[in-house]
């Protein structure tokens, strides 16, 4: 029996309601598909076929003329909705932060600590265990403060400071939870051997904030990181005539992020880095968003007033002190200015992150027996149009 119900957006859908959903077309996380449709069930896409095929269960079918893509991921998140989690690391802050991201899409992400006190850190790690597994919480990103000061960018001097049992311990908290976390640190500031431990430990080491030459950055690598953490932020430019971590970065098959909103990194500089990198998809984009993102224009950071202005976070130097742009806002310049096809662009935003940060298949993808965690974007502008969590719809913006 063929059945043609068009549902409106599921908003008010329980987990359990199983229907269809067929988009104009749809990512999964590898290529663009046409012409299929997702049926969704308990929060899962229980099968992806041929559009023909959807209602003909009998179920019901929402047909739309949207793209249909994994929710984004993104594993630098440092606010959102006028919350820096550094600044109040709590449960709520979480909610908050993750409430403001999926009205950019976001629908996995990583909280991340900038460089602060022990006792931050503490409330931090408390706060990401009690919360992960929901509101999108898949882990902790810990950015600093085992980092260079020459190369600390905004994060404070004063409290910049060497690797620590301190910090091993909350590690270690996190890992026995298996959390993933990733940890941001200067490898030429740590002893002998500690950076083995920690990829030992599970911990995904990032190379960031960092002067590290190219020896350093090399043997940091055989030691088993794995990132590049803002690649050409915090660290040293490239030179003709030195390598350094930069030319090591783009010739490693290691994982690189890059802020991608045109003020940090060049959208020509952002276009050779996708065909100058050694491993293809291996570079992803970050917001590394601070709380101006869907909240007010201005926060306090380390006690300074920092407000957007022209669309660049600014301090009263007007030096460049964090970022404001949502994933959403991400792939339109992936797109419109750095000029990558759509493909590469959705996979720098979902499935190229998640296998970084070991999320994938769980997130990051669209495939039978995954989460139905969907964004759904006007296919030529590409706005947010609507956000499914688990089927259910988180965020409609316009639809």
């Amino acid at each position: 029996m063929t059945v043609n119900r068009v549902l409106q957006a599921p908003a008010a859908a329980p987990e359990a309601q199983v229907w269809w959903l067929h988009p104009a077309a749809c990512f999964d996380g590898e290529q663009i598909r046409r012409d299929v449709a997702l049926r969704i069930e308990n929060g899962r896409v229980s099968a992806i076929t041929p559009a023909r095929e959807a209602g003909l269960d009998g179920l019901a079918v929402w047909r739309c003329e949207y793209f249909a893509c994994p929710a984004f991921v993104d594993l630098q998140v440092n606010g959102g909705g006028g919350v820096l989690f550094t600044q109040d690391p709590t449960p709520e802050s979480l909610t908050a932060i993750a409430a403001a991201h999926r009205l950019g899409g976001t629908g996995t992400w990583l909280p991340t600590l900038i460089t602060c006190g022990p006792e931050v850190m503490e409330r931090a790690v408390d706060a990401v265990i009690s919360v992960h597994g929901r509101f999108g919480v898949a882990g902790m990103h810990i950015e600093g403060p085992h980092i260079a000061p020459e190369y600390r960018g905004a994060h404070a001097l004063d409290l910049i400071r060497p690797f620590n049992d301190h910090t091993l311990g909350l590690l270690r908290r996190l890992r026995e939870r298996s959390i993933p976390v990733l940890l941001t640190l200067a490898p030429e500031r740590l002893a002998d051997g500690v950076l083995a431990r920690l990829v030992d430990m599970g911990v995904r080491v990032a190379i960031g904030h960092s002067g590290a030459n190219e020896e350093q950055t090399r043997a940091a690598l055989a030691a088993g990181a794995s990132l590049f953490t803002h690649l050409f932020n915090g660290m040293p430019p490239l030179h003709t005539k030195r390598v350094g971590m930069t030319g090591v970065a783009l010739d490693s098959a290691a994982w690189c992020g890059v802020i991608a909103d045109g003020h940090h990194v060049d959208d020509l500089m952002v276009r050779l880095a996708v065909r100058a990198k050694r491993e293809p998809n291996t570079l992803f984009a970050v917001t590394d968003a601070m709380p101006t993102v869907h909240g007010p224009a201005q926060f306090e950071l380390y006690g300074a007033t920092i407000q957007v202005r022209d669309g660049r976070l600014i301090d009263a130097r007007g030096s460049l002190a964090g970022v404001h742009i949502d994933m959403a806002g991400v792939l339109q310049r992936l797109v419109q200015r750095v000029e990558l096809p759509l493909e590469c662009a959705l996979a720098m935003i979902t499935a190229i992150p998640a296998r970084a940060a070991g999320l994938y298949p769980e997130h990051g993808c669209l495939r039978p027996r995954g989460r139905a965690d969907i964004v759904l974007l006007d296919p030529d502008r590409l706005t947010l149009k609507s956000l499914l969590i688990g089927g259910t719809q988180s965020v409609a913006a316009g639809a």
